[in-house]
């Protein structure tokens, strides 16, 4: 029940007709996350849009997420905003919905520093009983974590993960042993990016933060749990039928593949994924079909 170690499944959140959240929906998402056999749900990540949804919105998401996980795994909140009173709100609110943990994206309109966001995170870290995990996304948020931040961070009661952004394929390990050389163990070190997942639980990683997790789970929880048994030929099968998602994720986000892969219309503004990328996903479906 660690909602830092293993698999953390983020699921999109579902809207309906009238651009509230489709509950039936997001609670057969979560329900399907849990029954596949993934460590932890990750409700109102960046695939579940949370930057687009009001505060109320975002309570309901987290209950629900909550409610479906049935205390059968830990629930892992986004609260990101951009005011930290907002931040201390959502936090408050994912508290009272029975969240397990939170997770804190450094949303910025104007450029943070480095001090304001290690106030930032000690504001709710004091604040706050649940332990909290850093979103580490300079793709989104335009800042990016320095090892010595996150250092001092992981010296803040209640700071206890941090969900990196993927390195180079093939320079996983090497970054995670950078990183824990430098940070040091006050922080579980877990990974974004899909198409290192695989890569990032073999080389030792607490946990792998997974969109694919959230649209299809029981295809990541085979290739994360071939991953930390090193079970090297079905790693090779089931990456081989992936490479073409994984390709689409690079080239066009994660967030529209993963909405047009679950038939889920984007909040607006944001479009659906381009026809023209509509045959590259029509591969992509066919290798998730092939991986099981």
């Amino acid at each position: 029940m660690n909602p830092f170690h293993g698999l953390c499944a983020f699921p999109p959140t579902p809207l309906d007709a009238a651009g509230g959240i489709d509950e039936p929906r997001l609670t057969g998402l979560a329900r399907d996350i849990v029954a596949a056999g993934a460590d932890a749900i990750g409700v109102l990540g960046s695939t579940g849009a949370y930057p687009y949804l009001g505060r109320a919105e975002r309570r309901r998401a987290v209950g629900l997420a909550v409610g479906a996980a049935a205390s059968r795994v830990p629930v892992l909140a986004g609260i990101g905003a951009l005011a930290t009173r907002d931040v201390l709100l959502h936090a408050e609110d994912a508290a009272a919905e029975g969240a397990d943990a939170l997770l804190l994206a450094p949303v910025s309109y104007q450029q943070l520093t480095e001090a304001e966001v290690l106030g930032l995170f000690s504001d709710v870290a004091g604040a706050v009983d649940l332990p909290i995990c850093i979103y580490s996304n300079p793709a989104t948020t335009g800042f990016a974590f320095s090892d010595d931040l996150l250092a001092r961070l992981a010296e803040r009661p209640g700071i206890a993960a941090v969900k990196l952004p993927p390195p180079p394929r093939g320079e996983v390990a090497a970054d995670l042993a950078r990183r824990r050389a430098r940070i040091g163990p006050g922080l579980a070190l877990g990974y974004s990016g899909d198409w290192i997942g695989s890569e990032a639980l073999g080389a030792g990683a607490a946990a792998w933060y997974s969109v694919l997790a959230g649209i299809r789970p029981r295809v990541a929880v085979a290739l994360s749990s071939a991953a930390r048994a090193g079970d090297r030929a079905s790693l090779e099968r089931i990456e081989a039928a992936l490479a073409p998602l994984w390709a689409l994720f690079r080239t066009h986000g994660s967030f529209r593949v993963a909405l047009a892969i679950a038939d889920l219309a984007p909040p607006r503004p944001v479009l659906p994924l381009d026809a023209a990328a509509r045959p590259a996903l029509d591969v992509a479906l066919d290798g998730l079909d092939a991986a099981g």
